[in-house]
């Protein structure tokens, strides 16, 4: 059975592997049609994600169909076409315990710490499965990039009428405009790459966009009447961007690291403990994520076609994946076509 593996940094190869044996009970056997590009994906290849482990399979952000079920599977049938949770949890810690399943002690991601669905066909618990008998295989794929973002704005108690910096227009700065724009609140996006900023703008209806520079705060008072934003939300990973935007938040106002760095980020804290400021993480997602984003899609709410940019077969992935990591090719988001 056909599949590629990120063998180490910068090195991808076709291998063969064995198909996936029959579902045992609460399994199933599904096959790949769609897989996103992530900036996991993207930081793995370049070697650049902490938890990211070589060789690898990839691919969590994925769309697929059911091929073969096993007892006691109840929420899809062969032939159901599925967005894939991958978060794989163990259910008994105290964070599962409380609902966090998406911080359990003992978590693998599925295409970064065990292999993923970069591959023909592959066995995962079936709870895992969102099924929807409307959306398309490349809508599917992107579910879990938006559940990111839908996650992320979650933590951040994001109120009607409130300012939201996002800070970072890659694919989870989208997904998190995206959750802006549904809250009812006001977005305003920073980003150094002057392309994804029109992208805001005239697709995604941004009410703001701002090049980064050195007079940011400047900036962002021109467009809150002077109060700074009520959130933000750091999607870029960058330890630098991180440590400034402790000084961009309005008095009571939110930060939400969503982005992850392996660098040190560091603060003044008179900056943050003025404002009374409140940090928060957002790591993955949640179950409820990932059903109420098929919805908002289904019902028109969220549209997804702007987002894919990119397209490459599975024979062509390994040559095109490079282009992939250079935002001047204008990547928003690109897709596999596995099968």
């Amino acid at each position: 059975m056909k599949a590629i593996c990120l063998k180490e940094p910068k090195h991808f190869e076709r291998i063969n592997i064995d198909a996936p044996a029959a579902p045992g009970p609460g399994m199933a056997v599904v096959r790949t049609h769609r897989m996103g590009v992530c900036g996991t994906d993207i930081s793995g290849y370049l070697g650049k994600m902490p938890f990211f482990s070589y060789p690898r399979i990839p691919g969590h952000e994925l769309g697929v169909e059911v091929v073969e079920v096993g007892d006691g599977v109840t929420n899809v049938k062969p032939g159901d076409r599925c967005s894939v949770e991958p978060y794989m949890n163990c259910g008994d810690c105290i964070a599962c315990r409380k609902g966090a399943t998406n911080c359990c002690a003992s978590l693998k991601v599925i295409g970064v710490m065990t292999d993923g669905g970069l591959c023909e066909r592959f066995l995962i618990r079936a709870d895992k499965l969102h099924p929807s008998a409307k959306l398309a295989y490349d809508q599917l794929a992107l579910v879990e990039t938006l559940a990111i973002g839908c996650h992320a704005v979650d933590r951040s108690a994001l109120q009607p009428g409130e300012n939201c910096l996002v800070i970072g227009a890659g694919p989870i700065g989208l997904s998190a405009i995206e959750f802006v724009r549904l809250a009812g609140a006001k977005s305003i996006v920073v980003d150094m790459n002057q392309t994804r900023l029109n992208f805001c703008k005239d697709v995604m209806g941004v009410d703001h966009t701002i090049v980064l520079s050195d007079k940011i705060v400047d900036d962002l008072r021109a467009v809150t009447d002077g109060n700074l934003p009520d959130v933000v939300i750091d999607a870029t990973g960058h330890n630098g961007s991180m440590s400034n935007a402790f000084g961009y938040i309005a008095p009571t106002g939110r930060l939400v690291y969503v982005g992850i760095t392996t660098q040190d980020v560091t603060f003044k804290h008179p900056v943050f403990h003025r404002p009374e400021g409140t940090l928060l993480c957002s790591r993955n997602a949640l179950p409820r994520d990932f059903t109420r984003i098929i919805k908002h899609i289904e019902n028109g709410e969220i549209n997804t076609d702007p987002w894919i940019t990119h397209r490459t077969g599975f024979d062509d992935m390994i040559g095109d994946f490079e282009s992939f990591t250079k935002p001047e090719t204008g990547v928003i988001k690109a897709i596999i076509e596995v099968a």
